[in-house]
This record gives C-alpha cells, structure tokens and sequence, in this order.
C-alpha cells in the first residue's frame, strides 16, 4: 500500500451552499461552522449557504469560508473513516488548512488569520491596477525569461502558480499581465486567459500584505506539526513553528509551486491524494501532475459515505 496525502483547495474552489449538507447531517460539521462565525463576530455561515455570490467571492470572505468548509469535512470525514494521511498540502490560501489540520494552528486563529490576510491582500494593490492570468501550454522556463523581460521594461509580472505542466497563472501589474496576454505565444502558449480576481496575487506587489501579515503570525500560538506539510514556497515539508511563520509570510508575495509539491510527494511514494473541501479543482490537477495517482474529492456528505464503500473493497 502507498502513502496517502490529504490536500486542501484555495481561492477559486468556493461555491454558494458549500458544506450545507454536512452542516445540516452532523453535530460535528455544524460546530466547525459556528466557531468560525463566533472568531468573526457575524454569520460568515449564512454567507457561505446564501451567498450573495459576489460577496462570497469577496478574498477577505472567500478565504475564511473556503477554511471553514474544508475543516468541517475534514472533522466529518475523520470521525467516519479514521484515515490518517502520511502528509499534508494545500494549495494557497488551502495550506492553512493543512496546517490546521496538522495541529500547527487552532482552527479559531487560523480563521481570523485568514480573513486577516484576505483584507491585507485586498487593499495591497488598488482596485484595477493589478491582475493575474491562465497560460496554457507554455513551458515554465520560457515563460520566466518572457515575464522578466516584461518586467525589466518596467510592468511587473510574474509566475504565481505553477499548477501542472501545461498551466501556469501569471500575476503582476495589468500592463505587465497585458504584454503576457499579447505575447504569450513566444514563450509556446497555445492561450492566455484573463482571470476575474480582486489583485495580483503570488507576486512582488503583494509585499505590503505580506509585511502586514508578519505582524498577525507573530502573535499566534503555534505548535510542530504533527504530520508533514509540504509548503507552497519550497515544495519540502515545514516543521518548525518559525519556518512555517515565515514561509506563510513569504507566501503571499512567492510563486505557488503546486506541480513541484505534488511531485515531492509522489517520490515520497505517495499514490493516494484526497483533496477535502469544495469542488475538485486539485482534482483535476492532480490527475495532469501524474495519471497513475489515486485521487478522491471529499465535498459532499455522499462522498464521505461513497469513500467507505471504495476504501473496503
């Protein structure tokens, strides 16, 4: 048997309604939910099952939401099933999950460190100046020389997620973002797709959300992890509750290397990801990353049930 690597969605993944089901089937989910609404002060809950949507996709509401769901099918899944990972990962905002999950940050913290973090991110870079990008099909190192000429000339742009082969999202300044758009196919991009997002996230123009967030992670309490999390900034599992402070910070601002990460982990024998939270957007990575691995999507009451059925054939 190989090891197992529970993995958390980030920004992107969240959807109206999420985690409405487990929260209306168990006592357990439902207490996820209600201390996230208590570390906040008002019913981030009735948001996350009611929406309006575009208030959910607000980052600084996104990224609380999307933890608490994850943390609540985390709790459901673990008391159904037992299952321990070998290792833990997230993607972006979904790394504090796996950190939570890993005993490294109280659930209450993390959920205001979050929000915290969604509201410095927000007013990082004013509305309308920055923006991120999907490039489709091009290589990673052409399209570093092609960013750093683009920036060299002034417009800032940069890779942001380096997701699967063949899908890496860029982020910078909108004119930086613009020459991609215009010149993507010198660096063999088949297409560049403009994301709708709130700000150049996972680029040096995030470096004030990054300073501000310093000051939050330095008050919290935070302990060894109790199972390895792989960090997006190295793709190498963090111990130490000063690396894990830092790495957060440097988050911010770094490149997301998830392809690097779920390689690390592949060679760690890893052959089964289960990626908990809404959606199956790792999912679909994952399955581009390498085709053999075993992937399941825990996002609904039904597939924690289904699980059992698949995990004891």
């Amino acid at each position: 048997m190989g090891k197992i690597a529970f993995v958390f969605p980030g920004q992107g993944a969240q959807a109206v309604g999420m985690g409405k089901d487990i929260y209306e089937a168990e006592a357990a989910a439902r207490s996820i939910f209600d201390s996230a609404d208590k570390a906040l002060g008002f019913s981030l809950t009735k948001l996350i099952f009611e929406g309006p949507e575009n208030e959910l996709k607000l980052t600084y509401n996104t990224q609380p939401a999307l933890l608490a769901t994850s943390m609540a099918y985390l709790e459901l899944f673990r008391s159904r099933h037992g299952l321990q990972p070998d290792y833990l990962a997230g993607h972006s905002l979904g790394e504090y999950s796996a950190l939570v999950a890993a005993g490294v940050l109280g659930f209450e913290d993390a959920v205001r460190t979050v929000r915290a973090r969604g509201e410095f991110m927000d007013a990082a870079v004013p509305a309308g100046q920055g923006a991120m990008a999907a490039v489709l099909g091009a290589e990673r190192e052409a399209l570093q020389t092609l960013c750093a000429e683009i920036s060299g000339s002034g417009a800032v742009v940069e890779l942001a997620n380096l997701n699967c082969p063949g899908q890496i999202v860029i982020s910078g300044s909108k004119e930086g973002v613009q020459a991609i758009v215009e010149r993507g196919k010198e660096a063999g991009a088949k297409r560049v797709i403009p994301l709708e997002v709130s700000g150049p996230f996972h680029s040096s123009l995030m470096k004030p959300a990054s300073e501000r967030l310093s000051g939050v992670l330095s008050g919290l309490k935070m302990n060894r992890a109790s199972i390895p999390v792989v960090a997006n900034v190295t793709a190498k599992p963090a111990g130490e509750p000063d690396e894990i402070r830092q790495l957060l910070v440097d988050q911010v601002h770094s490149s997301v290397l998830w392809e690097d990460s779920v390689s690390w982990l592949i060679r760690q024998g890893v052959d089964t990801f289960v990626e908990i939270g809404s959606g199956t957007v790792l999912a679909g990575l994952l399955k581009k990353i390498d085709r053999s691995v075993k992937v399941y999507s825990v996002n609904s009451l039904e597939a924690i049930e289904k699980f059992r059925l698949e995990s004891n054939v």
